[in-house]
């Protein structure tokens, strides 16, 4: 059974150590994650999860609201939309199915929220294997944009488009 339980600083050591695992880096080369510091806040508009397969750490999740996060990453983006960050830790856990029950997880978490009305992705564009996992989910291609000097494809699941999908 996999769970999802917040991110705490009891988890730096373990992020720090998959942050050094070459299929994390491979779909996330340019980001610091910076998780000394990170692991220490709590702003409202970004949860930090570990995904956890009967206790045991395999994966982590990032659900972030776009129109708030202060980076200003996403850019000009709407309300009402939420971001996704996913990755999975260890080699030994990929090709699992894992990645679909965290994400389905993370997508009914952040439905369950009724103004939420669309959820953001920004795989590499060259991950093609990212792109046809999020698309079996339901996600949609909206567009390629360059984000900190790195190309990705911009994916959304719009709530009626996840409804549907769950019929």
């Amino acid at each position: 059974m996999i769970t999802l339980r917040p991110a705490t600083i009891e988890d730096l050591e373990l992020l720090k150590y998959w942050d050094t695992k070459q299929h994390v880096i491979d779909c996330d080369p340019d980001d610091e994650w910076n998780w000394d510091i990170e692991l220490s806040r709590q702003p409202k508009w970004r949860e930090q999860l570990v995904a956890e397969l009967n206790k045991e750490p395999i994966g982590f999740l990032q659900i972030i609201d776009p129109y708030l996060e202060e980076t200003h990453y996403w850019g000009q983006v709407e309300k009402n939309k939420r971001a996704i960050d996913i990755w999975i830790g260890e080699e030994s856990n990929l090709n699992k199915g894992y990645g679909s029950i965290m994400m389905k997880q993370a997508i009914q978490r952040c439905f369950e929220n009724p103004k939420v009305e669309g959820i953001l992705i920004d795989p590499l564009k060259t991950n093609t294997k990212a792109h046809k996992f999020y698309k079996r989910l339901g996600f949609e291609f909206i567009e390629e944009r360059k984000f900190n000097e790195v190309f990705c494809y911009v994916y959304e699941l719009r709530r009626k488009g996840y409804e549907t999908h769950q019929d």
